[in-house]
């Protein structure tokens, strides 16, 4: 039994497998382009079919491919977000201007009435 220990291998730590043997699968790297022109490379399997889409991590910015099935998703991505309706479009489709400031004022003097800061 006392051949059989592992002294010092901090088992759960590290790996008691090595590298020997181990294949990684073949890789291509895709390259994308944001509005602000800006490339990023994003790493997929060889056999994978990229997304015409990606988000870069570093910016947050929305990147699409280079070619045909790119541009044609830069312009459905662009004419959804100029179509989407906001809360404050719907918002201001149901209510004027004036009537929201009225609604405002009534709420605010609501809770400072409630703090006990009446002003």
């Amino acid at each position: 039994m006392a051949d059989r220990t592992l002294r010092g291998t901090r088992i759960g730590a590290t790996s008691l497998q090595g590298e020997e043997g181990v294949e990684l699968s073949p890789r291509r790297a895709v390259e994308y382009l944001t509005d602000r022109g800006r490339a990023f490379t994003v790493m997929f399997d060889a056999d994978a079919e990229p997304p015409v889409e990606w988000v870069d991590q570093r910016s947050g910015e929305v990147g699409f491919l280079d070619d045909e099935a790119g541009r044609t998703a830069r312009t459905e991505f662009e004419e959804k977000e100029a179509s989407q309706r906001t809360p404050w479009d719907m918002l201001i489709e149901r209510r004027s201007r004036e009537e929201l400031e009225e609604l405002l004022e009534e709420r605010l003097q609501l809770l400072r009435a409630r703090r006990g800061g009446a002003d």
